[in-house]
């Protein structure tokens, strides 16, 4: 074989292995980190509030609030919010909870989109 001819198939064999690289490290085997937000509540918790808890009591049972109204500081949201790449949906909860002069008044769960 000729040096030539060698030469040519080396560089054959590395363009094809390079192309080859290119187009596995560009498929699906990318790593996305999934999106997790707000306050995750499990159901036994928000059971236990009821109306007539302090905010102390609230804050103890579920944690801090996600959002907290500068305008109306009687209302806490708790809000929760997850994406995974293999989701089609994501999954969305939401907690309102509503104090007059420090004790909890009334408790609101608005539907959210199911996930």
């Amino acid at each position: 074989m000729r040096p030539f001819q060698s030469a040519v198939r080396l560089h054959t064999c590395l363009s094809a292995s390079l192309l080859l690289a290119l187009l596995l490290g560009s498929s699906a085997c990318v790593y996305r980190i999934p999106i997790q937000q707000g306050n995750f509540l499990e159901a036994k918790d928000v059971d236990q509030v009821t109306v007539g808890m302090t905010q102390a009591q609230v804050r103890y049972v579920l944690g801090t609030p996600m959002v907290v109204d500068p305008f109306t500081k009687d209302r806490w949201d708790y809000v929760y919010y997850l994406k995974t790449t293999r989701m089609q949906t994501p999954v969305q909860h939401h907690f309102v909870v509503y104090f007059e002069q420090g004790n909890v008044a009334r408790i609101e769960r608005p539907e959210t989109p199911k996930g």
